[in-house]
């Protein structure tokens, strides 16, 4: 008995693992069919709550994009308007001297 409880509690482990893998390979198919049907929903659920982020990111990420390209383009026409006055005005300047 002494040699049983050895080879299960201490020692090299190998009597531990092939009773854990015995038990495993008893329960299996008994244990598997019934973790599907409850695993099942919940993949289910995470997987739409995943897309759900991902469809929401994406319209994020195109506001964020359409409100940085508005930006630039004013950005782009407050400059162009900038240099049009600072163009023009030194015409101005001249045509009034000369």
């Amino acid at each position: 008995m002494a040699l049983l409880e050895d080879g299960i509690l201490g020692g090299n482990g190998l009597a531990t693992g092939l009773l854990v893998g015995l038990g495993a390979a008893v329960l299996a198919p008994v244990l598997f069919p019934a973790l599907a049907t409850v695993a099942k929903p919940v993949v289910k659920g995470a997987i739409k709550v995943g897309v759900t982020l991902y469809e929401k990111g994406n319209e994020a990420i195109a506001e964020v994009s359409e409100v940085f390209e508005d930006l630039i383009a004013e950005a782009k026409s407050e400059m162009a308007a900038s240099e049009t006055v600072a163009t023009a005005a030194p015409a101005a300047v001249k045509g009034s001297n000369g």
